[in-house]
């Protein structure tokens, strides 16, 4: 046999090695981690009746979609993922073959097991990175200093802020100070001299800083210089912090020391307070990523259920519980979904959506809802969305059944959203109290892709198991008083101590509760789907016109729970 002829040989036997310990690896992770479910599930099945193992297990409502979801292929999909992760670098984070690849696998298992019309929706990425550190130079009375920019921000008075864009501006420009910190329309056309074309200053406070940068860009400001505030000795120095990725806007942030200095020289009107600066940017061009969204072909076009999660995980790690937990809970429901009786009369259509991008803020939801604000077609408008289910983490290894709580929306959150979103939460609550389960409230906030939703006054829910935060004995206790001791259960650590690392792997699953998250999410999407009127329902006009009414005759509220006057669980 010729050289040529044995490598190709040695090349087929080692390929054929590598597919049957892939596929046997596969089979032991999923075999050990549904048989440590089983064992979780036989201590429960064992309880004395007091607890509730005799009915954490079955399903009392009536429940197609419920009925039809297997834990066994929610785990399958997730040790796919857990694969695609340990053959790619242990990471499937954007801009990576492993999200890539994460991508083709679901859009392919949707392809060949649904009817589904499936839309890869691809948006750019912006990469940010200095060529130089930035140069400010104030003048103040004639007098020109060069201020101190340090990665050492105890030592810095000014420091670059990420995903600003560059400016070369050698003449020196005047100020503009916003009062009140510019958080609303009132203190920018209030600003005297006006903002357009001038370096403008902001304190911090009261708003975020990508708000804060919004105005500025509608108020054609040359530069934005935001500063500390100094209301505690950890708030002088300048702070590192990002922008929304979209910004067209120059900006740096000053120390408070700084900021006060060029405050007070503003207000002097003999001071002549100016300031000149360059901003060097290296030109990286941006790279593409995509959301992908399946649309049952069956329901109302116009009134649309969107079930969504994040496909992407962080650069440091495979991103098992966060989120392919999500991810995997999403694919089986929508496979589930189309086996089951109540597929062909949906009177809704469900489209089931994966972000992209999501650990670097939210992009590929924020991007689907700038586009629906923006498109004419029908079925494509932010209109056609009635209701948004967010499911970031369901798999937590120290648990908890988190139910993202309407009551929590904060009071610069749109009105429309607001009446169906504290009617969601309780549907996830129904269907934890029939079965006898423990829940929690979690803040329906900021921190996962229904943001951009709710931001535009689409109602929206969702479960969450937990991330950084701290599991309490409380919560150990009351959980057990349901379901009985649990060995796992620990409490005064985080309820996920792997997250956003390297160790969330698919042993980072507690693979009990993820079965009830999933069913959960399961009898919400079909409670949704069976409601008559879903629309009026979410949207209760004279409900939203009192919200409106009491919005604006009484003081500011933090929180829609505070103004109902209402005790959170």
């Amino acid at each position: 046999m010729n050289t040529s002829g044995s490598c190709l040989l040695i090349i087929i036997v080692l390929t054929g090695l590598f597919v049957i310990i892939s596929i046997a690896l596969n089979a032991a992770i999923l075999g050990i981690v549904i048989n440590r479910f089983d064992q979780l599930k036989k201590t429960n099945d064992n309880q004395e009746p007091t607890t509730m193992s005799t009915t954490t297990n079955r399903i009392l409502l009536n429940s197609s979609l419920v009925e039809a979801i297997r834990i066994s292929d929610v785990m399958e999909h997730l040790s796919q993922l857990y694969r695609i992760a340990l053959t790619e670098n242990g990471t499937r984070a954007i801009n990576t073959k492993g999200f890539n690849r994460t991508i083709d696998y679901i859009a392919d298992y949707l392809s060949i097991n649904t009817n589904y019309y499936i839309n890869k929706t691809y948006f750019p990425i912006r990469t940010f990175q200095l060529a130089n550190n930035p140069i400010l130079l104030t003048s103040i009375n004639g007098v020109i200093i060069n201020r101190t920019y340090s990665t050492d921000l105890t030592k810095a008075e000014f420091f670059h802020i990420q995903y600003s864009t560059a400016i070369n501006l050698t003449d020196f420009t005047a100020l503009t100070v916003i009062p009140n910190g510019g958080c609303l329309d009132e203190d920018w056309l209030s600003a005297n001299p006006s903002p357009m074309g001038r370096i403008v200053l902001a304190k911090r406070g009261l708003c975020d800083f990508i708000q804060k940068a919004a105005f500025a860009t509608t108020y054609q400001a040359k530069t934005l210089l935001l500063y500390n505030d100094g209301a505690s000795s950890d708030r002088n120095n300048p702070i590192f912090i990002s922008l929304d990725r979209s910004n067209e806007l120059p900006a740096l942030f000053l120390s408070f020391d700084l900021g006060q200095e060029l405050a007070n020289a503003f207000l002097n009107s003999t001071s002549n307070a100016s300031v000149c600066l360059i901003i060097d940017l290296v030109n990286i061009p941006p790279f593409p990523v995509a959301n992908i969204c399946a649309d049952t072909p069956t329901g109302d076009i116009t009134q649309t259920i969107i079930v969504g999660s994040h496909s992407d995980s962080v650069p440091d790690g495979p991103g098992i519980n966060d989120n392919g937990s999500g991810s995997a809970a999403n694919l089986a429901l929508a496979v589930a979904l189309f086996q089951t009786s109540i597929y062909t009369t949906l009177k809704y259509r469900i489209r089931f959506c994966w972000w992209g991008a999501e650990e670097i803020g939210l992009i590929g939801s924020d991007f689907y809802v700038k586009q629906a604000k923006l498109s004419t077609i029908i079925g494509e408008r932010l209109s056609d969305n009635l209701v948004n289910l967010n499911f970031d983490m369901l798999g937590s290894p120290n648990y908890v059944f988190g139910i993202y709580n309407g009551e929590t929306i904060t009071n610069t959150t749109p009105e429309n959203a607001i009446p169906g979103s504290i009617k969601v939460t309780s549907l996830f609550r129904d269907w934890f109290n029939s079965q006898k389960l423990p829940w929690n409230n979690s803040t329906l906030g900021s921190g996962s892709d229904y943001a951009p939703f709710l931001a535009a006054g689409v109602a929206a829910g969702g479960l969450l198991s937990g991330a950084s935060g701290i599991k309490t004995k409380e919560q150990c206790d009351r959980y057990a008083l349901l379901l009985g001791p649990d060995p796992y259960c620990t409490p005064n650590i985080a309820q996920d101590p792997c997250y956003h690392r390297s160790c969330d792997t698919i042993w980072n699953i507690n693979v009990f509760a993820y079965e009830k998250m999933v069913k959960a999410a399961g009898y919400v999407i079909e409670s949704l789907a069976r409601t008559d009127n879903l629309k009026e329902w979410l949207y209760p006009t004279q409900e939203i016109q009192n919200l409106k009414s009491s919005r604006k005759n009484k003081r500011e509220y933090n929180s829609i729970s505070e103004y109902f006057g209402l005790t959170s669980v």
